[in-house]
């Protein structure tokens, strides 16, 4: 039978999406941008997945106007 392997809790793993989201939550509101649900995905802490959630149509088009303007550069 396969074993689970999920982080333990603090380990790196587990800090990962954390930080992850962290660092783009910071990013974005240099680009004056929310999204309103960002947050680790706690559900697969093995996968250390960031959940963007749900946003409006404006921000959308903010946020890929921000990450066209890097993309330039």
């Amino acid at each position: 039978m396969a074993k689970n392997h999920e982080p333990e809790p603090g380990s790196p793993e587990s800090a990962e999406s954390g930080a992850a989201a962290d660092a783009l939550r910071e990013a974005l509101t240099l680009a004056g941008i929310v999204l309103p649900s960002l947050s680790p995905d706690l559900g697969s802490p093995n996968l250390a997945l960031v959940n963007l959630g749900r946003v409006r149509a404006d921000t959308a088009l903010r946020l890929a106007a921000a990450v066209r303007r890097g993309a330039d550069t």
